[in-house]
């Protein structure tokens, strides 16, 4: 009998993910290059994919799913499944999976980084010390602390991005399509116009769907604090680019803070990155040691218990698929 055999769509996958797939005697199949529809077909087409690990955005679409006959299931490295076309995975039967909150410390961290490299002005002060610019005295800083940070989305990234910016002593609103029980320490807004007006550092939790999708555009930055900071660690779709090069430019925004893009990866020649009071990073927020080795091992639980008829955590299920619902314990 051959062994299953699962695609992974990038070129390496990690240690604890291959050592867990290849020890329950599934072999596994390492995409190279840029990896597309075209490409996803080929590989459908070649081999007999009963499971994938998804990495990065590839584009899981309904011609995918068509060629994809022996799939039955895809476990995201991460929580974003915004590349999958979840309405036809179901249709076809197949379950998609993520390693729920396996990242949201690495996530948050990063977050929490961007925030006060930022408000402290951190590029600025790098860049003019490299130019042999030494301090001006006349020039300081706000502190963190007596800044109000808003955190759009509360799941658990946005909820360890409000605890660690709490803990550094800034003031957290919290605003989410659902509300939850906050430290007595947070405020709930209910109105995301309100929140917008409120807080010196915005900053973005939340998955990206149709109703998300260029949240923050030019009337919501107008909403904001003159000087405020806008991070974004969840995914680049959510702000309208070209108007937030344009509330930068003008000084309306002091900054912002992005591990993600629209397009990835970003024109470096392009009007986003040339601006001086960007601060990016190339979507690693998620990438750290810890974090690796869970999302890996999650990975690979979801798939090994799944093609032996089973769920390894019910919670990481984001569609019905068979005799499977989502949800719960």
């Amino acid at each position: 009998m051959s062994k299953p055999i699962v695609l992974v769509t990038a070129a390496a996958a990690s240690e604890e993910t291959q050592q867990l797939l290849g020890g329950a005697g599934i072999e596994l199949v390492f995409m190279q290059g840029t990896v597309d529809e075209v490409s996803l077909l080929k590989a459908f087409s070649c081999y007999r994919i009963a499971a994938v690990i998804l990495r990065g955005p590839a584009p899981f679409t309904r011609a995918v799913f068509d060629e994809a006959k022996a799939l039955k299931i895809i476990s995201k490295y991460g929580a974003g499944i915004d590349s999958v076309d979840l309405q036809s995975a179901t249709a076809h039967g197949i379950a998609v999976m993520v390693t729920m909150g396996a990242n949201a410390g690495a996530v948050a961290e990063h977050a929490l980084a961007l925030m006060l490299a930022l408000a402290r002005d951190l590029p600025r002060f790098d860049r003019e010390l490299r130019k042999g610019v030494w301090k001006d005295p006349h020039y300081v800083v706000r502190d963190f602390s007596a800044r109000t940070v808003g955190i759009v989305g509360y799941g658990q990234i946005g909820q360890r991005t409000a605890q660690l910016a709490s803990a550094c002593g800034a003031k957290v609103v919290v605003h989410s399509r659902t509300r939850s029980a906050l430290p007595p320490e947070m405020d709930w807004e209910p109105s995301l116009d309100r929140l917008l007006g409120r807080v010196d550092i915005l900053s973005l939790h939340c998955p990206l769907t149709d109703q998300t999708r260029g949240m923050i555009g030019e009337r919501q930055f107008r909403l904001m604090k003159p000087g405020a900071l806008l991070i974004n660690t969840a995914r680049g779709k959510l702000v309208d680019e070209p108007a937030l090069i344009a509330a930068l430019k003008r000084g309306h925004l002091a900054g912002a803070g992005l591990d993600t893009f629209a397009t990835e990866p970003p024109d470096p020649a392009g009007p986003l990155l040339l601006l001086p009071n960007v601060l990016c990073t190339p979507h690693v927020a998620a990438y750290t040691t810890d974090a690796g080795a869970l999302m890996g091992t999650i990975c690979a639980h979801n798939i090994i218990s799944y093609l032996r008829g089973e769920i390894y955590d019910r919670r990481n299920l984001m569609n019905c698929a068979g005799r499977f619902t989502t949800g719960g314990t």
